[in-house]
């Protein structure tokens, strides 16, 4: 008979764990067996000691299994997935959901909403009107076989371990370890049944892994759970130390989206978007990375990738008017510009602090019950590296309440440095990680 306490004295005396243990383990916790202050003694013991690469693919499958496994088969095609570990103004599945589903490659894509300073791609759709995010598993499979795009909200019985194990994690300083973090992610991507999987592992200041040696080691433990899992999986290492593109807040950041798939908007946003849609067809098997670039790129050129992103809208109850015409969505009846204190080269952003500042407009949830503003957010005027003079205006803060600006204001100007010298330029995505294999750039 197997007891928790001897499956964490060996833990935490460097220890594997066998298959059989974390299946019990996980079963039991799962089930109210296994209290929470011996699953935090756990947690604590894996974060200090670690875990192998065997140990967290069997951990990430026990998680899985915990709750329902989706079964995608009813959608015709190959399935390819994208999950990004968070950052600030990432609205890369707005844009790359659509151009691979223009190129053939089926995504039926499940995705979480915001909490704190990161922004959730259901709440973003939510602000066109009509759009719903709770489709049915019918629904679900009927508007993906029809439109090859569906994004819809987590529901159902998914990986109620992994839940369980974050609210733990959460309460217990448990929550930055690299084995913990994958089990987590890659729990609920083998939970959703697609047949490849892209990991956008976001590093720096905005970011959940701010240095890249983590961020690659974070890639490298997921992509081999996944290969373990038989999915083709790779990992793109994408920086997030500035905000991404120029608009930070929901409905901004869909207008921003659709003006990449319109082959117009910012450069920095295009080009992860680019690098992210290839790779996610190049796993779906449409051809090597430069063929499939050059198709993404041609569906963007033809208009095709923007009707995708019409017909979805459509299939999921929203009005398609607003992917061609921008002028539709709600605008804030209160305004600010945020403008330079000194001369100079913006030498950093925290990307972070400016993800909370647009929290504090009422662009994201401070609690799980915040009603979210989808017409606040800000609009970066000056970014890193740009040249600035004082009194230039560097952002514009948007809100339906004057009383939010003066706090909002403060807390962007504390999250930009204007130094004497311009910062070094550094690549936008940093490096790829595909079985086992480093490649940086």
């Amino acid at each position: 008979m197997m007891r928790m306490y001897d499956l964490i004295e060996k833990k935490r005396d460097g220890g594997q764990l066998s298959e059989d243990e974390i299946r019990w383990m996980i079963k039991e916790y799962v089930d109210g067996s296994i209290p929470d202050y011996q699953m935090s003694a756990m947690l604590m013991a894996i974060f200090f000691r670690g875990m192998t690469d065997m140990e967290t693919s069997i951990m990430t499958d026990a998680v899985a299994r915990s709750g329902d496994m989706v079964d995608l088969s009813p959608i015709r095609g190959v399935k390819v997935d994208k999950h990004s570990t968070g950052g600030v103004g990432d609205k890369t599945t707005l844009v790359i959901a659509p151009i691979v589903a223009a190129c053939g490659v089926k995504v039926a894509k499940m995705s979480g909403r915001g909490l704190g300073h990161t922004g959730g791609t259901v709440d973003k759709l939510e602000s066109i009107p009509g759009l719903r995010t709770d489709l049915d598993k019918e629904e679900f499979f009927s508007v993906v076989n029809k439109t090859g795009i569906a994004v819809i909200g987590q529901s159902g019985n998914l990986t109620p371990a992994d839940k369980k194990l974050y609210a733990l994690r959460d309460v217990t300083a448990t929550v930055n370890s690299i084995p913990l973090i994958a089990v987590s992610i890659m729990g609920k991507k083998l939970a959703a049944g697609n047949d490849a999987i892209l990991l956008d592992v976001t590093t720096g200041s905005g970011a959940f892994m701010k240095k890249l040696e983590d961020s690659i080691e974070l890639a490298k433990k997921m992509t081999a759970i996944g290969d373990a899992a038989g999915k083709r999986t790779a990992a793109l290492i994408t920086d997030m130390d500035t905000p991404l593109g120029f608009a930070i807040g929901n409905a901004m950041e869909v207008k921003e989206s659709l003006e990449v798939l319109k082959g117009r908007g910012p450069e920095d946003l295009k080009e992860v978007c680019m690098a992210l849609a290839s790779n996610m067809l190049y796993l779906a098997g449409q051809g090597s990375l430069e063929q499939c670039r050059q198709k993404a790129q041609e569906v963007i050129d033809n208009g095709q990738a923007l009707e995708r992103f019409a017909d979805m809208v459509e299939g999921q109850g929203g009005d398609r008017r607003y992917a061609y015409d921008s002028e539709l969505f709600a605008k804030a009846p209160c305004y600010r510009e945020v403008t330079a204190k000194a001369d100079g080269f913006i030498a950093h952003m925290d990307a972070q602090s400016i993800g909370v500042a647009s929290t504090m407009l009422g662009a994201g949830r401070e609690t799980k019950e915040s009603v979210i503003d989808m017409s606040a957010g800000i609009i970066l005027k000056k970014k890193t590296g740009d040249a600035v003079k004082k009194g230039d205006v560097i952002a514009e803060l948007y809100t339906s309440k004057e009383e939010l600006l003066d706090g909002a204001e403060m807390r962007y100007q504390s999250a930009i440095t204007i130094g004497d010298t311009a910062p070094e330029e550094k690549p936008l995505v940093l490096a790829r990680v595909e079985k086992g294999q480093v490649e940086k750039y």
